[in-house]
């Protein structure tokens, strides 16, 4: 059978090979926008989010955990009941709803449909006498759609699912300032599930109503956003920046820039913004994407929510769905303590400085990703077919499985056991093993190679003899003999010496 390098061949090997299954559940047909993670998929997620808390340890951050229902008085406050609303359209004859703004943009992809306004975008659609694609009845106005899931808790109290984990951080503001002696900036992150009653959800586990977010907060006061010590460590850094002036000429190609021309040319305002987009580009980097299917591309003053001074999503480029956001930083301001401090009655007024009486509401910086669009965009950049050979070249250290240990023969049992030593072996260093004895040794690369394991191991004759095993690598199918009891320690160094 020929295997070839087309998008058909990566949709069958997500459901075959255990890293995505669904529409959720699927044996009742599947509901839309709700998706499962087969073991693959769950190792690979939670090697990610491992990465992730161990390198934002280093980087002075600390995890919270929120109730994902919150009551309807947060949502007010937030704005979320106000302005978390999407443009749709509306069929009169079938009932057919479109998200305006997406729709819009597949029809047109060569204008920027993002921002624009409701006015702005019945005018395209009258100019083009665009119809319902189900039923071809003309559309008319634009309506507003509420993303919000509510539901009741207790005796009638009205309460909603959290669209976000962020807002939910916030409202802990009080007991985060006593806890770090306010000390400034604090740095906190939360991981959670959040959710989003989307119109029509479509693109996999890009757009689905449960998902998955991972949102860093900076809590900081307004002259050390100008004056950010930290920045000076990373301000030589350069990045691919595409700013919203460059989107305007339809220009599509990032300037790779460092952080302080980009502070010099006023492409970024402030070093401590500047230090959240380098954090958020530098946790993307380690994951393993190539840097040409990397940008961070600036939203236009149009595009930028009502409170934000600024913001960037950090995108990837895919061959299914072209650029994909996997993370936005924004510069949030001090919007939303002083929301929640209006609702609630309390002053979130903190000292600022050497001086105890210059008092102000904390300003936040914000680092939001998307887990579920990671893993998404992670599979498809490591996808590759390499003489009909499937070859998935995940970064090592997140791969489902690190090893996978085979026996030659699996009715030889000399050579079976050996082989389960090895791989209780490893496992028991810690080390992510797979065993598999079934079908030939050519297909049990072949299943390896499509995980992404890096790092076969056989055990033949041969190791019955001097107690050495053969080692194989992935991508570059090379071979050697190693000694069995040096595998852990060989393993090991191979995964330290990986450069993100």
């Amino acid at each position: 059978m020929k295997i070839d390098n087309t998008i058909e061949t990566f949709n069958s090997l997500l459901k075959r090979r255990g890293f995505i299954w669904g529409p959720s559940p699927e044996i009742y047909g599947g509901l839309a926008g709700f998706y499962s993670y087969g073991p693959a998929g769950m190792a690979l997620k939670n090697k990610v989010l491992s990465l992730f808390r161990q390198e934002l340890r280093a980087f002075g951050f600390g995890e919270v955990e929120c109730p994902t229902i919150m009551p309807e008085i947060v949502w007010k406050a937030s704005g979320h009941l106000e302005r978390f609303i999407d443009p749709v359209l509306k069929c009169k004859k079938c009932d057919t709803m479109q998200r305006a703004d997406k729709f819009l943009q597949d029809l047109f992809p060569d204008l920027m449909i993002d921002g624009m306004s409701y006015d702005k975008m019945e005018e395209l659609i009258d100019k083009n006498n665009i119809s319902c694609p189900k039923c071809d009845t003309p559309f008319e106005k634009i309506e507003e759609y509420n993303l919000m899931l509510k539901t009741e808790v207790g005796a009638g109290n009205i309460a909603y699912l959290r669209p976000e984990t962020a807002t939910t951080t916030y409202l802990l503001f009080n007991r985060l300032d006593q806890d770090a002696r306010r000390q400034y900036p604090v740095k906190i992150f939360q991981y959670g599930k959040a959710y989003r009653n989307e119109i029509s959800p479509r693109q996999q586990v890009l757009r689905m109503r449960a998902f998955d977010q991972f949102e860093l907060q900076l809590f900081i006061g307004k002259e050390q956003e100008m004056d950010y010590e930290d920045f000076n460590e990373v301000k030589t850094y350069e990045l691919p920046l595409l700013n919203w002036r460059l989107q305007e000429e339809n220009i599509d190609i990032p300037n790779t820039i460092s952080l302080e021309k980009a502070l010099n040319d006023n492409i970024l305002k402030k070093p401590a913004y500047a230090y959240c987009i380098y954090l958020g580009y530098y946790l993307t980097k380690i994951l393993g994407y190539p840097e040409e299917v990397i940008r961070l591309r600036q939203h236009s003053p149009n595009e930028r929510a009502h409170y934000a001074d600024d913001a960037w999503d950090l995108e990837i480029k895919t061959n299914q769905f072209g650029w994909v956001e996997i993370c936005g930083i924004h510069d949030r301001t001090e919007y939303d303590l002083r929301r929640h401090g209006e609702f609630s009655n309390q002053n979130f007024e903190v000292p600022m400085g050497q001086d105890p009486k210059n008092k102000e509401i904390p300003q936040i910086l914000e680092i939001a990703f998307g887990p579920d669009r990671i893993i998404y965009t992670l599979l498809e950049t490591a996808f590759n077919v390499e003489d009909g050979r499937i070859n998935l070249k995940l970064n090592p250290t997140l791969a489902p499985n690190t090893v996978a240990v085979f026996p030659l023969v699996k009715n030889k049992e000399s050579i079976r056991k050996i082989a389960i030593d090895v791989h209780k072996n490893l496992l028991k260093h810690r080390i992510s093993s797979f065993f598999d004895a079934a079908g030939s040794i050519g297909k049990r690369y072949r299943r390896q190679d499509e995980l992404g394991t890096p790092f076969c191991i056989t055990i033949d004759y041969e190791s019955l003899k001097d107690n050495t095993v053969t080692i194989r690598e992935r991508d570059t199918m090379k071979q050697r003999r190693i000694e069995i009891s040096k595998v852990p320690e060989v393993i090991n160094d191979k995964l330290l010496n990986i450069t993100p």
